[in-house]
């Protein structure tokens, strides 16, 4: 293992996973903002979701 970090050095290593994890992140809430359901931003989004919800249990009441 000793060899790998002969090679490689740890501290390019570790700051181009922390890049890499940090774009994966922002990638996923951007995609997460992109959806209606999951839009926690938008307001309107999260007032039709209850409404649909609460239409849901009227009609199976």
């Amino acid at each position: 293992m000793f060899r790998i970090w002969q090679m490689i050095h740890p501290m390019r290593a570790l700051t181009l996973m922390y890049i890499f994890l940090a774009l994966l992140a922002f990638t996923i809430h951007f995609i997460l903002l992109s959806t209606e359901r999951y839009n926690w931003l938008s307001e309107s989004a999260a007032v039709q979701t209850s409404q649909t919800t609460i239409e849901r249990v009227v009609d199976y009441g």
